[in-house]
């Protein structure tokens, strides 16, 4: 039984599973009897709209409050939304802010030509830089040159995004918005409003920069509108800047050669998120990314380049993606391929999230559906116990295999003991636990 099983009442996981024979029973449609180990040989701020302001305070690129919440708005033939019924109001109600631009926004050429395509839009952004002022992340600003996402992935937390622009949270595969004008707009931004002393360094060292934290940079869309090279060779252009990347996709490689320039004047750290090395439990939680061995061996080619990379095994899926030696076979592979760093948080489930995930439990794990609902229905985290577990299981696998802290963490910690993650979906409910997962991992670094 999986040390990382659910607590121990009476109709915990750990039970469960132990009723059914094996655990490829839980993937009625997709079984995999592969070992692990065998597996591998933004929103930009916009005036007046709700939620996004040039404070940078609850943009979408951040962690959003609770109480946010829209509703599904389709669009007519013409390829643009009217006026519509704001839920909640009860009345015909114009659209404002991102959702007044995003229901505006133009369809986008593409080549693609397959029926299962998503319909692109080219969004008319102010910024592409974006405050992020939220105390549950360690980054001052954040860069997503898509909205929305193709990958799919059923547990993605940034599906809330398309609420702001009263869209339903199942299109966020559907409709992506590509950001116009990306490299001229993150000039302006990076010259106007990028600090070389940020105040969580205590002025030592330069605000950090995160690319890919409300969608993933090297989707599908990036091969047509290429919107992340323009801002990477914007970004080239500078000096002394503290960026970061972090994707699903094995498009990344593509880039070498600009994040060396990048590398060689600002400090860089790119993040590959592999949550399963098993090829159809990964194709069954995350649709449309590239398969596992295609990212490692992406994690291998960058760290032969000589940059610095590592991976992001988040998030862990309870019941699901944290099977004994499941989290270790991806620290191995990845640690074999040169990832310098590793980390991996609990599922954390936003309304909007769990909206999309609890009917796709329901249909591809029925036997886990009555604990997910028990566990997330009012909660977005995951019970501390577990949570704790997680924390612990993370700081074993570092320590073993001697992976090393993500190179900004150090510069943008405040205390000893108060290192975050990159993905917040396994953020913590409280400080309290937060201080056992931080301090966990920083002495097993």
């Amino acid at each position: 039984m999986s040390p990382m099983s659910f607590p121990s009442p009476a109709r915990s996981f750990a039970r469960r599973r132990i009723a059914s024979p094996t655990t490829a029973s839980l993937f009625p449609d997709s079984p995999d009897t592969q070992s692990p180990k065998d597996g591998i040989a933004d929103l930009a701020p916009v005036a007046g709209g709700p939620h996004n302001s040039n404070t940078g305070t609850n943009v979408a690129d951040c962690p959003p409050s609770p109480a946010v919440s829209a509703g599904p708005q389709n669009l007519p033939e013409t390829g643009t939304r009217a006026a519509v019924v704001v839920p909640g109001n009860g009345v015909n109600a114009p659209l404002v802010g991102i959702a007044r631009l995003a229901a505006r926004s133009p369809l986008a050429e593409t080549r693609r030509t397959s029926t299962e395509r998503p319909e692109y839009f080219l969004l008319p952004v102010k910024s592409i830089l974006n405050r992020c002022d939220s105390r549950r992340v360690p980054f001052e600003w954040t860069i997503n040159p898509y909205r929305g996402c193709e990958f799919g992935c059923h547990y993605c937390y940034a599906r809330y995004t398309h609420e702001y622009m009263e869209l339903d949270v199942g299109e966020f595969e559907k409709k992506i918005y590509v950001k116009k004008d990306a490299a001229a707009l993150l000039a302006w931004d990076v010259a106007r409003k990028y600090s070389y002393q940020s105040q969580a360094s205590g002025g030592e060292y330069p605000d950090h920069i995160a690319i890919g934290t409300a969608t993933d940079p090297y989707q599908p869309a990036e091969k047509e509108y290429g919107v992340t090279r323009a801002c990477l060779e914007e970004l080239a252009k500078r000096e002394g800047l503290s960026i970061s990347v972090i994707t699903k996709s094995n498009q990344i490689v593509r880039d070498i050669d600009v994040f060396k320039r990048i590398a060689e004047r600002s400090s860089l750290s790119l993040n590959v998120t592999i949550t399963t090395l098993r090829p159809r439990l990964a194709r069954l939680l995350e649709p449309r990314a590239p398969r596992p061995d295609l990212r490692v061996t992406a994690v291998k080619q960058l760290s032969d380049a000589g940059l610095a990379v590592g991976v992001s095994a988040s998030p862990l899926i309870p019941g699901i993606t944290d099977r004994d030696g499941d989290l270790e076979a991806v620290a191995a592979a990845v640690r074999a391929a040169g990832a310098q760093w590793f980390f991996s948080n609990a599922l954390f489930l936003m309304p909007s999230s769990a909206k999309q995930f609890f009917p796709f439990v329901r249909q591809k794990f029925p036997r886990l559906a009555k604990q997910y609902e028990e566990w997330y229905a009012k909660n977005g985290y995951a019970p501390e116990e577990y949570r704790r577990k997680v924390a612990e299981r993370v700081a074993k696998i570092r320590k073993e295999h001697g992976f090393s802290t993500r190179p900004w963490e150090e510069r943008t910690r405040p205390g000893p003991c108060s290192q975050m993650s990159l993905s917040w979906n396994g953020g913590t409910a409280n400080r309290g636990l937060e201080q056992i997962q931080t301090c966990s991992l920083s002495k097993a670094s």
